[in-house]
């Protein structure tokens, strides 16, 4: 389940993760749950890391 959560974030801050998002073709609101679900999991928080998912064309286990 998802939540909607407003956040406050420096205007530097945003553009830089912003242009890091579009490096990596993903939408802000994508990179900033992955940079947040990396800092968990580095920091011994988050017990079952997600593994990245698959895109629709590719097989899940091939």
């Amino acid at each position: 389940m998802r939540k909607n959560y407003p956040l406050r974030i420096d205007a530097d801050v945003l553009d830089a993760v912003r242009r890091w998002a579009d490096d990596d073709l993903r939408s802000l609101n994508g990179q900033i749950e992955y940079l947040l679900r990396a800092a968990l999991v580095q920091a011994g928080r988050l017990k079952h890391p997600q593994g990245p998912q698959p895109s629709q064309d590719q097989p899940a286990n091939p």
